[in-house]
């Protein structure tokens, strides 16, 4: 069966509350969302750029049109632009052709009683209102013949259709992509105002990690975390530091955090914040002076999340686990980024059904891989769910398409039954 919270988050959504909040420090998603939005201020720096240079960039200022676009009445398509009230009568009509424009040039007034050759995008002479196709048209020499009678005012892109000079074509805060730069462009923009590169620190802690590519002693795995949370992070918006692997030493990993503050808007860590004595995330943030906002989330996998503020630096403490951190990036780590660097951030969620069913323990909101095998009848992606023990297994993240996002208090989902789903991408 399945079961819901009757718990109203605080995004509006019902059923995504988790009834944890009685549990020492543990705190629901969406509240702990809710704390790291209102901590992610964006950065209040900014340069201006390029238009070439801006893609994946934030826009610090709105882009306003700088002129009229289309700035003149143009021909839509090839084809011959003439008067409509000189086609008397029940045709065929013909009309010499008295002139030839191409885009970019232009001709003088349409005389009555004329057609002019024009191609797409050329200028409507004065007089004109209609355009032609030119496959609609016979030529004979100089004359034109038109058997059926256009409609007046066809195949024109009149001035200022797509955008009407100083309208605000681009809003403050649109993540930069092809199609905004295609806009920008159009409205006259060569330069772009945008927000400053976010600056992040990323710090790995555990003396059991090794580094890819080298041989394991026994005892040792390899770091996983740092190069994928690397990838997840990379992108033109930000400024990625490695600070390498901090050594199990709770002063080191003090030092470490301190010094990453000072020159960061964002500290990423990596492990050590569970509560084992070898676990000092816990402790070095109190011993580097920081004010601890999120300490654990009922969430599956990425329970020890930690969310705290150094000086105007934040710091984002993400498990050791490898799915855990990916998940907990994924999840909590893109809309910090987006807030930061003052992004609309708005993440991709669907619908979709289960192509099987799955049992779980309630009581933390679930965000488990799954794969797209297949469209349902009514349209829906249809996801296959990863094995229950998947935190534990990398290999998985690979194969998945995607995360189910299961309710906290959701028992058990039948195939078919309807669940959220956030893309990868």
């Amino acid at each position: 069966m399945t079961t819901r919270s009757p718990g109203i988050s605080t995004r509006g959504e019902p059923g995504y509350g988790c009834g944890c909040e009685t549990a020492a420090d543990l705190i629901s998603v969406d509240r702990a969302l809710a704390i790291a939005a209102d901590l992610a201020r964006p950065v209040a720096d900014r340069e201006t750029l390029p238009l070439g240079a801006a893609v994946g960039r934030v826009l610090g200022e709105a882009v306003h049109a700088a002129a009229d676009a289309p700035g003149f009445d143009a021909s839509a398509m090839d084809g011959y632009a003439l008067r409509a009230a000189d086609l008397r009568g029940h045709g065929p009509w013909m009309l010499p052709v008295g002139a030839r424009i191409a885009a970019g040039q232009t001709s003088g007034p349409l005389h009555r009683g004329q057609a002019a050759r024009i191609f797409t995008g050329a200028p409507l002479p004065d007089g004109a209102d209609t355009v032609v196709m030119q496959e609609a048209v016979t030529r004979r020499d100089a004359l034109i013949i038109i058997a059926a009678r256009p409609a007046p005012g066809q195949n024109i892109r009149r001035r200022g259709q797509d955008m009407v000079r100083g309208i605000e074509i681009l809003p403050a805060g649109r993540q930069l992509g092809p199609r905004d730069i295609a806009a920008a462009a159009a409205a006259g923009a060569g330069h772009l105002s945008v927000r400053r590169r976010l600056r992040v620190t990323l710090l790995s802690n555990g003396a059991e990690l090794a580094e890819p590519g080298v041989a394991l002693d026994r005892g040792h795995i390899w770091n996983v975390n740092r190069a994928m949370l690397a990838a997840q992070m990379a992108g033109p918006g930000l400024d990625l530091t490695d600070g390498g692997i901090i050594c199990d030493d709770r002063q080191a990993f003090t030092d470490a955090l301190i010094a990453a503050s000072r020159g960061a808007d964002l500290v990423v860590t990596s492990g050590g914040a569970s509560v084992g004595e070898e676990d000092h995330l816990p402790r070095a943030l109190a011993e580097a002076g920081a004010e601890i906002h999120v300490r654990k989330v009922a969430m599956k996998p990425g329970k020890r999340l930690t969310i705290a503020s150094i000086g105007q630096a934040l710091v984002l403490g993400l498990p050791g686990n490898p799915v855990a951190a990916f998940v907990s990036w994924h999840v909590f780590g893109r809309p910090i980024v987006a807030g930061l660097t003052g992004a609309d951030h708005r993440p991709p969620r669907l619908m979709a059904r289960l192509s099987e069913g799955l049992s779980r323990r309630p009581g933390r909101r679930e965000f488990r891989p799954v794969r797209w095998v297949g469209t349902g009848r009514d349209g829906l992606p249809v996801l296959q769910p990863g094995p229950a023990d998947f935190s534990a297994r990398v290999a998985e993240l690979a194969r998945a398409d995607g995360l189910a996002d299961i309710p906290a208090e959701t028992d058990s989902l039948a195939a078919g039954d309807p669940v959220k789903f956030l893309p990868f991408g």
